[in-house]
């Protein structure tokens, strides 16, 4: 009995190691592990900014768009001789120019 119990300490011990080392290696790891994993969240790749940039200038673009197509409607509401259109197409006249004037 006793060389039986022996022998399972002698494997439980070999298995254990292992294990403990394992542990021992994800411990020390941890803190490089938390603090690359907050760099990448702190910083943005290339192609992620390129991606905003481009997503950016898309909407620009749309409410261009819509403003262009607005500003054609109450310019001819305006030439009738209708005076709150004219106001109308002067504020999208503003909204244009400084959309048009802001970096990408």
């Amino acid at each position: 009995m006793a060389g039986k119990t022996l022998w399972i300490a002698a494997l439980a011990s070999l298995t254990l190691s292992g294990c403990i080392a394992r542990t021992a290696a994800d411990i020390i790891t941890a803190p490089v592990k938390v603090v690359s994993k907050g760099v990448d969240l702190a910083t943005t790749s290339q192609s992620e900014a390129d991606e905003k940039r481009g997503r950016a200038i898309r909407q620009r673009e749309e409410r261009l768009g819509q403003l262009a197509r607005r500003k054609e409607k109450f310019t001819k509401k305006c030439e009738k001789g209708k005076r709150k259109a004219c106001t109308e197409v002067a504020a999208i006249d503003d909204e244009m120019e400084r959309l048009l004037s802001e970096p990408y």
